[in-house]
């Protein structure tokens, strides 16, 4: 359990500085997704009876081209996110300028759902309309259900493609060193992958480490095994 300190200080520096959403979105789905694809890859190929070297082909360019397409994807979908927030506040300011009684009313509508009244809600509504970015804050939030903090593309954009990387490779390996019993290994090396991503996850979640470990390693597993057994399906 992560715990902070309440002095004064502390409450002010964690309030200026919040540290945002960060990646763990796009680094859970990237290398969720960079582990199943893979393997899914080499699951389908080994079923087909295909030799290793169309196994290392196809999974190196699975790696790199959808890793990089899922990282350009999460790119525009953050972007686009960020432009609609950039969109909504041109949208409240010209409000303001144009109807400042109504945006005010707006204002005074939100805090009155906060649980403010009477002369506290009126000294709160004058307080936070007679500055204008707090204004426009105070309206993106209430109106909009937007947080104060912006997305960063470009930041999610590589957080997904390392981890769709890293993750991606871990199947292959076996394939890449020539070792005995490659397909097996890759099984087990991918699956403890699953189970680490799902353990690791549960530190910002308050599921035990051992059942979020469990479900993603469950989750890759069923992914895996269609793909085998479509693979088998076209054995040579």
């Amino acid at each position: 359990m992560i715990d902070h300190g309440h002095s004064k200080q502390e409450i002010a520096d964690r309030i200026n500085a919040p540290q945002g959403q960060g990646v763990l979105r796009d680094v859970v789905y990237g290398g969720i997704d960079g582990s199943v694809t893979t393997f899914a890859i080499v699951a389908g190929v080994a079923g087909a009876g295909l030799s290793p070297f169309v196994i290392i082909a196809l999974g190196l360019a699975n790696v790199l081209a959808d890793g990089f397409s899922m990282a350009a994807g999460n790119y525009s979908g953050t972007k686009a996110e960020l432009d609609n927030i950039r969109r909504l506040r041109a949208v409240e300011e010209r409000h303001i300028e144009l109807y400042p009684d109504g945006e005010r009313e707006e204002v005074r509508e939100i805090l009155a759902q906060k649980g403010l009244a009477g002369h506290v809600l009126e000294d709160a509504t004058d307080a936070v309309t007679a500055n204008r970015e707090n204004w426009i804050a105070m309206m993106l939030e209430g109106e909009y259900g937007m947080g104060p903090i912006e997305p960063h593309p470009m930041r999610a954009a590589l957080a997904t493609f390392c981890a769709f990387l890293f993750a991606g490779m871990i199947p292959l390996l076996p394939f890449l060193f020539g070792v005995d019993r490659a397909f097996a290994l890759s099984a087990w090396m991918t699956g403890a992958v699953f189970f680490a991503i799902g353990a690791l996850k549960s530190i910002w979640s308050l599921a035990p480490w051992w059942r979020s470990g469990v479900e993603t390693l469950m989750i890759g597993g069923v992914a895996a095994s269609i793909a085998y057994g479509v693979g088998t399906l076209f054995s040579i």
